[in-house]
């Protein structure tokens, strides 16, 4: 707290002459606060940018009147003039009016202004785009992030995010500033965020700044809605695979949001069950968002949020085996925001997150269960101060408990257990250094604490930007990175996901990340980005697949240590007004992995390794998004893909051996494969579209009509291909994705 009393008490006799102008911006229908929001005086171009929390200061301005402007994608510009007094303090809370003028050009700022919100490695996804692009049964929150540049998606049936070369545990994923494990329903199919609950996404794919850390890759921040403070509203969307419901409304002193989200799979697995073998018993997801602020004063904000969601599935695979998984997730979070004055800005936030699944199997009467749980409880502290208009100095403490439960049962008796918990505390501080209208440099430094291994690493941050021209910005960053945990993950079943810990003896893993970027205005409503990274990873630390037996082995020796490397170029076309909107996004990346003993060539030592792509290497790929309003009611949104072939193990052969000594008595067989990941499946690429018409549902409200046809040419895209070995030479058959798939939702707003 020593440096909230020194910013409090740091006052010049040139700031008392001075004035400044602070406040919120929000949303004049609901008042959801906006991110990232564009505020300036437009006679001298002084301005700011909203914070996560909507708030946004302008300092050290000299006496006088000013037109003071505001604008938002899809909001009218605000413009108000106001006169400032020396020494005054004006607070202005303002409120954005949205655009909704049906086919025409919506221009609610230059592009210049919009370019200038975009930091290197960043992205921010709309819930309306979210809503808008074609999904496969439901809208969904990382499978709209896939199509971005850098982003890669597993398959059709997996919404992981594997964003620049790194996997899916080395991306920080947040929600309400509160740790989420395993954002994932339906197998991986979905993830766990209802797009009806949230309010912003954003994504750091790389070089991302000090006030963020523990994973190796990336951020990806999402910010549940407050709830609407001016009036009660809700909707109700009916889909194949899953319907939801929101509602969120007002209370004298502050308001709500309470969302849910619910499978409804039981009549198709009803019908499928007549007449198909395999078909699950008891198949559904579900989840929960809720959130209520509470407006104490002008300057102290307070809420609490909270989510649960959770899937279960019974699965009879034989007449005497079955499965039964049960896993999910459950977030909470208090959020204290308070306004010391209008240089100094602080929130604390109170934070608690579990993961818990619980796989059943029974096979022959024989039962095998597992209890695994992780939680994590901790408190953040963020203070942003402002001491003048050339620098924006931050920092902050996050300090948590990681508790790791796991324990496996067999026939009824314990066969294996162990508790993990860790404390771990973080600190930072960053500035932000405006040195002129043309440089801006954002250098800060973080440490990291880890008991377990009594670990701490220093990680500097530094980024510079460039405004060459006034359509040109060139960008540059720079950070190192750690992460103390491990995902071992079942590609299969989401729900067998099991987060492990760096100890004594097996070090966190780090890298280092460089970041070049031009961003571009090439002509007017168009806007053209370039990305180029190259980012290391050493210390990877995962269970070694190769051990016969782990029983008595002590921690470190379970794990294989490897390194690798990635780097690439993203470029993104996009037009961002107008009727027709869209982008195209292309990624040319690699990434390798290497592992002391894993994928050594004939005649290299034991010890030998050669690098290897992993199954998400995937070289190229092309996202073209495109919207067009056909008219006032109807919209039409058409997303094509294509992706380099996942890379894979060839099978080769197999062969038996006889009267071996050390076996039953039983030939064994043993296969013989190429090279790790040496072979690629065929491309990748599909096209869906997307139908909407907007209408009314009598009285009640409006309504949206949604059709969507999914893989419009019925590509027979390759999702791993199967090996008959008793045909010579080894017969390989393919096992498609998905085939063209119609789906529709509907949805009413009241």
């Amino acid at each position: 707290m020593c440096f909230v009393v020194l910013a409090a008490g740091t006052w010049s006799s040139e700031a008392r002459q001075s004035a400044s102008v602070n406040g919120y911006v929000k949303d004049s229908e609901t008042g959801e606060t906006l991110i990232s929001a564009n505020v300036a005086f437009l006679e001298n171009n002084r301005g700011a940018s909203t914070n996560t929390l909507g708030y946004f200061t302008i300092t050290n301005v000299q006496a006088g009147t000013y037109t003071l402007a505001a604008s938002y994608i899809g909001y009218k510009q605000y413009q108000r003039e106001i006169t400032l007094a020396a020494g005054e303090n004006l607070r202005i809370d303002i409120e954005l009016i949205p655009d909704f003028v049906q086919g025409e050009e919506i221009v609610v700022e230059s592009e210049a202004e919009k370019e200038e919100l975009k930091a290197i490695g960043t992205a921010q996804v709309k819930t309306e785009l979210i809503k808008a692009l074609p999904a496969i049964f439901e809208a969904d929150v990382f499978r709209s992030i896939q199509y971005l540049p850098g982003v890669k998606a597993a398959s059709d049936f997996s919404s992981g995010l594997y964003i620049r070369g790194g996997s899916p545990d080395q991306t920080l994923i947040l929600l309400d500033r509160t740790t989420v494990y395993n954002p994932s329903h339906f197998f991986g199919f979905f993830s766990t965020f209802n797009p009806d609950a949230i309010k912003d996404v954003r994504l750091y794919k790389g070089g991302y700044p000090a006030e963020y850390g523990g994973r190796l890759g990336s951020v990806l921040s999402i910010y549940n809605k407050d709830g609407n403070s001016k009036e009660m509203s809700g909707t109700v969307t009916l889909g194949m695979l899953a319907s939801r419901a929101a509602i969120e409304g007002p209370y004298k002193k502050g308001s709500y949001m309470f969302a849910v989200r619910r499978s409804t799979l039981e009549p198709l697995l009803a019908a499928l069950r007549q007449n198909t073998d395999n078909i699950p018993s008891l198949f559904y997801f579900y989840d929960f968002n809720g959130k209520i602020t509470f407006d104490a004063s002008q300057n102290n904000k307070f809420s609490l949020a909270a989510y649960t969601g959770t899937d279960k599935v019974v699965f009879p695979f034989a007449t005497d085996a079955e499965f039964i998984l049960n896993y999910g997730n459950q977030t909470i979070s208090g959020n204290w925001t308070h306004i010391f004055n209008e240089k100094l800005f602080s929130n604390f936030v109170l934070t608690g997150s579990r993961y818990f699944n619980f796989p059943e199997f029974e096979f022959g009467g024989t039962p095998f269960t597992r209890d695994n749980n992780i939680y994590d409880f901790s408190i953040k502290s963020d203070l942003e101060y402002l001491p003048n208009e050339k620098h924006q100095i931050s920092t902050g403490i996050w300090s948590g408990v990681f508790t790791l439960k796991l324990q496996d049962r067999f026939d009824n008796q314990d066969s294996f257990s162990s508790r993990i918990q860790a404390k771990y505390t973080s600190f930072y501080v960053q500035d932000t250094w405006r040195p002129n209208d043309r440089w801006k440099v954002i250098g800060g430094i973080r440490a990291n604490y880890f008991s377990d291994g009594d670990y701490m690493r220093i990680e500097p941050r530094l980024s510079v930007e460039h405004k060459l021209t006034e359509r040109v910005r060139l960008q540059a960053a720079y950070g190192r990175y750690n992460q103390f945990f491990t995902l071992i993950t079942n590609e299969a079943f989401s729900g067998f996901d099991i987060w492990l810990t760096s100890d004594e003896g097996i070090n966190p893993a780090y890298g280092d990340q460089f970041v070049l970027g031009a961003k571009t205005i090439p002509f007017e409503n168009y806007g053209l980005d370039v990305e180029v990274y190259y980012r290391t990873m050493e210390d990877l630390f995962e269970l070694d697949p190769f051990l016969p037996d782990p029983a008595g082995l002590a921690y470190p020796d379970l794990f294989r240590i490897g390194t690798g490397y990635a780097y690439g170029m993203e470029v993104m076309f996009e037009k961002q007004v107008g009727r027709f909107n869209g982008f195209i996004g292309y990624t040319l990346g690699y990434t390798w992995r290497k592992f002391p003993g894993f994928n050594v060539a004939p005649g290299d030592g034991d010890n030998q390794a050669r690098f290897y792509p992993p199954k998400y290497d995937r070289r190229n790929d092309v996202n073209l998004i495109m919207n067009y309003d056909l008219s006032r009611k109807w919209k039409v949104t058409s997303a094509w893909v294509y992706a380099t072939g996942q890379a894979y193990t060839l099978a080769l052969g197999r062969y038996a051996r006889y009267d071996d000594p050390f076996s039953s008595g039983d030939p064994l067989d043993n296969f013989t494969v190429g090279k790790v990941n040496a072979s690629r499946l065929p491309s990748y690429h599909r096209l869906d579209l997307s139908f909407s018409r907007k209408g009314r549902f009598f009285k009640i409200g409006a309504s949206e009509l949604q059709l969507q046809i999914i893989n419009v040419y019925s590509r027979k895209n390759v999702w791993f291909q199967s090996f008959d070995f008793e045909e010579n030479p080894v017969q390989r058959n393919d096992v498609n994705l998905l085939p063209i798939l119609p789906t529709i939702s509907y949805t009413v707003k009241f």
